[in-house]
């Protein structure tokens, strides 16, 4: 292992990436260490780097991180979250956020928004702490991350996005209830789009509707799922034609977009559930009408970030041999050296997700 190693630093909405060489550590106590394989730039990594939400800086971004264990701490449990067996040399994921499993958050199940948290790909640079973020040569996992060795099968391009896009759509699929036989409409068809298409397809789902303003991510919807899509001005006839006038059962907000969820909204029929992913940087308020959320008898669930168990379920899902085309998501891999360049094809709403190699 080197002394010492890259990381590419965000200082600000408008700046480049910095390149900067940090020391690398020994892991402490159930510390690990991990040599990045690949780091894929999330939308909410867009947001950051573009100005769209404030962000704690000199950071080191991304989260959507694939590694190889190369150090283990002296007092690290040896094996993942699911039991399997961990050693130096594993190709492993691992959730966005360390939990410290004795917070009010962690004692109520919500480690997710664990009180002590620390978040990959979102932590404010400092001295001992310089190893969080994907867009690095190395990331030091901390107590209480949950660690998921990825089975063999799985490629680069589909396990690098499961620690975010993949777990948060398990979170959000598990908040929609039991999906068999119901009628699903799923607004954005952006990664998160997709997999909600196949996840929820996966789980029963008779009908999955999906809406974007974009005509060819809506194309590219019916390879992972979709059974109809949708534009905003033809989802109101869309939604009546195909559910006998009575609405969709859940609705699947991952846009982003007020004018989205106010569409499907008065998309949902009585008893339906909106589970809101999408809006991770601030919108517009939109009105809500308290007496058709009660008359109607709506739920409206917000998901943010995972648990474990999402984890451990996103790779279980892509391990399954299920037949959509996760493999095509990354469209392009470049070295850590054009980390700037590879926002700016992230910016193309063609690319689902661009991929970072360090080292290449």
């Amino acid at each position: 292992m080197s002394s010492s190693a890259v990381a590419m630093v965000f200082t600000g909405s408008g700046h480049p990436l910095e390149r900067r060489e940090f020391d690398v550590p020994e892991p402490r106590a159930d510390e690990v260490l991990v040599r990045i394989i690949g780091c894929t730039l999330c939308g909410s990594d867009l947001h950051s780097f573009e100005g769209r939400r404030s962000v704690a800086v000199p950071m080191v971004l991304g989260h959507e991180i694939l590694g190889r264990i190369v150090a283990i701490g002296p007092d690290a449990a040896r094996v993942d979250a699911t039991g399997s067996p961990l050693a130096i040399g594993d190709r492993v994921t691992w959730s966005i956020v360390a939990s410290c499993g004795r917070c009010y958050c962690c004692q109520r199940k919500l480690p997710q928004k664990c009180e002590r948290m620390l978040k990959y790909g979102h932590e404010q640079l400092r001295p001992g702490g310089e190893w969080t973020g994907g867009l690095a040569d190395y990331c030091l996992l901390a107590s209480g991350t949950a660690i998921v060795r990825v089975p063999d099968q799985l490629s680069d391009s589909v396990a690098c996005p499961a620690n975010c896009a993949t777990a948060t759509i398990a979170a959000a699929i598990e908040a929609a209830g039991d999906l068999r036989g119901r009628r699903v409409l799923v607004a954005g068809a952006g990664l998160l789009g997709l997999t909600a298409c196949a996840m929820a397809r996966s789980s029963g789902a008779t009908e999955v509707i999906c809406l974007d303003t974009n005509h060819d991510r809506l194309a590219r919807s019916e390879a992972f799922g979709a059974t109809r899509v949708v534009g905003p001005n033809e989802l109101a006839s869309m939604i009546a034609a195909c559910t006998e006038g009575r609405g969709v059962d859940i609705a699947f907000e991952l846009s982003g977009s007020a004018d989205a969820c106010e569409s499907i909204l008065g998309s949902l029929g009585l008893g339906g559930r909106l589970i809101l992913v999408g809006a991770v940087f601030p919108t517009r308020p939109i009105p809500l009408l308290m007496e058709q959320i009660i008359r109607r008898h709506l739920t409206i669930v917000g998901i943010h970030n995972y648990a474990p168990i999402h984890l451990k379920q996103a790779v279980t899902f892509l391990a399954s041999g299920q037949q959509y085309p996760f493999g095509e998501v990354v469209t392009d891999w470049l070295p850590l050296s054009e980390a700037n360049h590879a926002f700016s094809l992230a910016r193309n709403p063609a690319s689902l997700r661009i991929g970072i190699r360090p080292g290449e």
